[in-house]
């Protein structure tokens, strides 16, 4: 059981003490400071792992991930109404000072993408798109080019500043579509899409994210790639944590972990042709793994050198009852 005398989570304590006293999450000083020694402490590789915290630091975690997501929110919102006051804001979205992560994290995704899918995907949906939707806006003018994104938020506000974002854009105003809705009330329409991209805080905990992830499940294609975002170590301080075996429904191919500033980590799952009764769960010496008969899951330490080159490619054995 992992406590609080481990230095590494005493760190985390006291950040999240001062993280809490706060008055305001929006950005400020003291708010970018205190979010920055925060990062800086988790995102090192650490071997720790959040499932064997103590209750005590486990509640800690869960509240400190829902401050994170707070905070994240006011900063998205913060400057997607800067760049909304541009005339242009798309030739200026080097103002946001973590755009170069979501550069290398959408360079991460789609060579994932690539691996396995073998068609470009015609119609994407984004969960959880948020009022700076960078990830859709950089999939879309650098990767995806003829593909239409289709963002998904429950924040009516939100939608309204992303939009304002791409309005202007004589491409992505006719390829990127807004709508403000709850996904779990959003079902024929899912099985439209190709690919379905769910954000890293749609669901704040576990079983949150759970639902959401049933859900789609049961509404997306068959054959259709769910690609979500998930932590890994100390990151898991950050955001929720998606193992294998929450991912009911789906097939999974591949788990990267990144190891440079890239926070998040990367799972890509297939939805199943047909209804899966049982799936066996394996450990591994680097972090879980989908065990599937004749099939073959990946776990990676992403090498921001090599991209997605220098991969370990883990060969699952047919399991036999």
């Amino acid at each position: 059981m992992v406590c609080q005398k481990e230095p590494l989570v005493q760190k985390v304590c006291d950040l999240y003490e001062q993280i809490s006293s706060l008055e305001s999450l929006k950005p400020s000083k003291d708010v970018d400071m205190l979010f920055t020694q925060l990062v800086l402490t988790c995102i090192p590789p650490n071997p720790i792992d959040v499932n064997k915290l103590c209750k005590k630091i486990q509640e800690m975690r869960s509240k400190l991930i829902r401050l994170c997501g707070e905070a994240e929110g006011h900063l998205e919102s913060h400057f997607s109404a800067i760049l909304g006051s541009y005339e242009n804001p798309l030739d200026h979205l080097n103002v946001f000072p973590y755009y170069s992560n979501y550069l290398k994290l959408s360079h991460l995704e789609f060579n994932i993408l690539k691996q396995h899918c073998t068609n470009v995907p015609s119609k994407v949906a984004f969960v959880g798109s948020g009022p700076l939707p960078l990830s859709s806006i950089v999939l879309a003018c650098n990767h995806l080019t003829a593909t239409s994104f289709h963002n998904y938020d429950i924040d009516p506000s939100a939608n309204s500043k992303a939009l304002q974002l791409v309005t202007s854009h004589p491409d992505l105003s006719s390829r990127m579509f807004f709508h403000t809705t709850d996904v779990m009330d959003v079902t024929s329409e899912l099985q439209e899409f190709d690919v379905v991209f769910l954000a890293a805080l749609v669901g704040m905990d576990k079983e949150e994210k759970v639902k959401v992830i049933d859900h789609l499940a049961k509404q997306m294609a068959p054959g259709a790639i769910l690609m979500l975002r998930s932590a890994h170590g100390a990151r898991a301080f950050l955001y929720p944590v998606i193992d294998p075996c929450d991912l009911r429904g789906f097939e999974v191919l591949s788990v990267f972990h990144p190891s440079d500033e890239v926070i998040n980590s990367v799972v890509i799952a297939r939805k199943y042709s047909m209804p899966i009764n049982s799936i066996d769960h394996q450990q591994t010496g680097i972090g879980s793994m989908i065990v599937l008969p004749n099939k073959c899951c990946e776990i990676l330490a992403f090498n921001p050198l090599s991209h997605v080159t220098m991969v370990e490619e883990l060969a699952a054995e047919e399991q036999h009852s």
